[in-house]
């Protein structure tokens, strides 16, 4: 398949053709691999290790040179590769993840349960475990982390499994699976972030406190983002009982300003408590939620490297 080829299987409404969601994951990440130079990664978790002495043969773009300016010798920094990283995917399965159903394109919860499927799947080819949580006003399911293969059928069985209902409650159930996932780990959170802020700020505060590296897929839907409705329009809540028959064109300026001022403090609680917020617009490819992810490991490792 070719890199051209293979990208085409990243548009959201050619991957809705395919009804299985774990091809739909396998194209989508042997896809973007192969469309890479070179791999952004090797491995999640990359820490630095350790110094040792720069001999000739070594790349230089590994030295140290806040340790050569300090000794005036030349340092190779080294890294080691966690390979048993535990992730676990908490996926929003609320009502308001419903939202899409009926337009030309994804829901959002088709979009974010075929990105958690990439994600695991990534996770696989790497031999790291995945683990998966789905969630509304309570957990509704829990997979714990496996690195087996078959680990990951059962897996993409529970997410073309589930069905969004309900509303969205985050805040004692991040509690308890802080306390329960145990090792340290990743957490990918999946959702469309209805939610109160302060509840927000003080649920990813569980997960860091337990030293969690948190990543938060925001998944919102395209027209959310853009409110591109002309004509008399009615509203109804997905999470809450009502609905409002108005003239979009009259809110528009107002709405778009509102979500802008919304996502500027859902980013300020993100980066206030080191969680990286990735933006997913429902509407773009998913090579993007990958590239945002890698582009977050590459951050991290930077910044220890920094340390």
């Amino acid at each position: 398949m070719s890199h051209t080829q293979s990208r085409n299987y990243l548009d959201p409404k050619t991957l809705d053709k395919i009804s299985r969601l774990d091809l739909r994951a396998r194209l989508v990440v042997e896809g973007f691999i192969t469309g890479q130079h070179k791999s952004p990664y090797h491995g999640f978790a990359v820490e630095f290790a350790s110094h040792r002495e720069y001999v000739p043969g070594d790349e230089i773009k590994h030295i140290d040179w806040k340790v050569w300016s300090k000794t005036d010798r030349f340092y190779i920094k080294e890294y080691e590769e966690e390979t048993n990283l535990k992730m676990t995917i908490i996926l929003d399965c609320s009502k308001s993840m419903r939202y899409g159903e009926q337009s030309d394109g994804w829901s959002k919860f088709d979009y974010g349960c075929t990105a958690a499927a990439c994600f695991a799947y990534l996770a696989q080819q790497q031999q790291d475990s995945v683990g998966l949580v789905t969630f509304d006003t309570d957990i509704r399911k829990k997979l714990p982390s496996s690195s087996h293969p078959n680990h990951l059928k059962l897996l993409i069985h529970e997410l073309e499994q589930t069905e969004p209902d309900n509303k969205t409650d985050v805040g004692d159930i991040f509690r308890r699976l802080a306390e329960e996932i145990g090792k340290r780990g990743m957490v990918v959170l999946v959702s469309d972030l209805f939610v109160d802020l302060e509840t927000l700020k003080t649920s990813l505060q569980h997960f860091r406190h337990r030293r969690h590296e948190v990543v938060l897929f925001h998944v919102m839907h395209d027209h959310e983002l853009t409110f591109p409705f002309v004509d008399n329009t009615m509203f109804k809540g997905l999470e809450i009982d009502m609905q409002l028959l108005t003239e979009p064109r009259a809110l528009r300026q107002a709405y778009l300003e509102s979500v802008e001022e919304y996502m500027h403090k859902v980013r300020k609680v993100c980066a206030s408590n080191g969680v990286d917020h990735v933006m997913m617009n429902t509407k773009d490819p998913l090579d993007a939620a990958l590239a945002g992810y890698l582009a977050f490991r590459t951050r991290t490792v930077r910044g220890a490297a920094k340390r």
